[in-house]
């Protein structure tokens, strides 16, 4: 076991695990930030991702030794009080159904829109495809993401 320092929502972590830790079990059972969630444990769902620098990261399949030197962001971290844009839009256009992805599906959105804040729907639909909602809510989804990226443009202006 290793002593790795993790910054996680802009505090910084002391935690004693093997270097080869998924991150996500990290954050959920050792730092107790449970709204990232666990979906198929190979990358491939999306309910586990979390920002590492503002990028997109499916936290099942990263290491704390390589997140260890990162700005970690989880669902918890984009605002205190559920007003991130996209966290509202997803709100006002009542996305969730069992809401289980919901949190992975927000961060992959967030980051998405900081690199393309005004997309078209084929932008969408290429971002968000490897996010998977049992539920199928994408097109509930596809109207937050352009109704954030909306918000968005109008708070620039």
């Amino acid at each position: 076991m290793k002593i790795f320092t993790l910054n996680v929502n802009g505090k910084q972590h002391s935690i004693s695990v093997e270097a080869d830790a998924p991150l996500l079990w990290v954050l959920r059972d050792e730092l107790g930030y449970t709204g990232t969630k666990f979906g198929c444990g190979r990358g491939l769902c999306g309910a586990c991702t979390v920002h590492l620098d503002g990028e997109a990261t499916r936290s099942c399949m990263t290491t704390v030794e390589f997140a260890e030197d990162s700005e970690i962001t989880t669902i918890e971290g984009l605002s205190e009080d559920g007003t991130h844009p996209v966290q509202q839009a997803w709100f006002e256009e009542d996305v969730p159904q069992c809401g289980y992805c919901q949190s992975g599906q927000i961060m992959t959105a967030v980051s998405f829109l900081n690199r393309n804040p005004n997309p078209t729907e084929a932008d969408i639909d290429s971002a968000m495809k490897m996010n998977i909602c049992r539920c199928g809510t994408y097109p509930s989804i596809r109207k937050a993401i352009n109704r954030a990226a909306d918000k968005q443009l109008s708070a620039d202006e």
